[in-house]
């Protein structure tokens, strides 16, 4: 966590109860019709009044000019060093959803996502699908096999999100991701984040070996 040695001096235990409220996503430009922020539009008459009955301030839990993924983010918010403790997404979708880790697993959190018949994106989110319609799609997926010595799990989290795990030595987590940020085109392909990177581009061919077979 954040290492300092004043913490040490000014730390005591007490009886007192925090309540963290993490709202994501306030961070957009004021709408172009009425030059308001999502902030400065809603109608906050709970959070007012929390406001005035705290002590309020501003922290900067990344560096300026950084943009944490989810992970580091997260864990930002509780004192820890994003640029120290590297935790990706597929990491914690995982363990959201209480299915351990362990030394020689590699996690990806993925979106189900609808292709035309270019192979290109028509939505990123496969329209946001429900939990009973994606259901069925994890479990087909949980049956893909890659090769004898990778294991291979397939993990519905929530909606059109699940996870996927890999098992086995030699496999690495620095492999870039596959979701274009965008519609119109067709999913990347994965890459290691270093072509020298020996675990991280077999790990990439097998992600990409699991995309084609589960577009089959």
């Amino acid at each position: 966590m954040i290492e300092s040695p004043y913490l040490k001096n000014i730390r005591k235990k007490t009886d007192s109860k925090i309540v963290m409220l993490v709202v994501d996503g306030l961070g957009g430009l004021p709408d172009p019709k009425t030059g308001k922020t999502e902030l400065e539009t809603a109608s906050l008459p709970n959070l007012d009044r929390m406001a005035q009955l705290s002590e309020a301030g501003v922290t900067t839990p990344v560096a300026p000019g950084i943009t944490p993924g989810s992970g580091p983010g997260h864990l930002a918010l509780f004192g820890y060093d994003p640029l120290e403790f590297l935790v990706g997404r597929g990491a914690c979708e995982t363990l959201g959803i209480d299915v351990q880790m362990g030394p020689d697993a590699i996690a990806a959190r993925a979106n189900f996502c609808t292709l035309d018949s270019d192979g290109n994106i028509t939505s990123r989110r496969a329209d946001r699908i429900g939990s009973e319609e994606s259901i069925p799609l994890v479990n087909k997926l949980d049956t893909v096999q890659l090769s004898s010595d990778v294991a291979v799990e397939v993990h519905h989290v929530e909606s059109y999100r699940f996870v996927l795990v890999l098992r086995g030595e030699g496999l690495g987590s620095s492999v870039k991701d596959t979701d274009p940020q965008d519609e119109g085109v067709s999913p990347l392909l994965a890459k290691p984040e270093d072509p020298t990177d020996v675990a991280a581009t077999r790990t990439a061919e097998l992600v990409n070996t699991f995309a084609e077979k589960a577009a089959a």
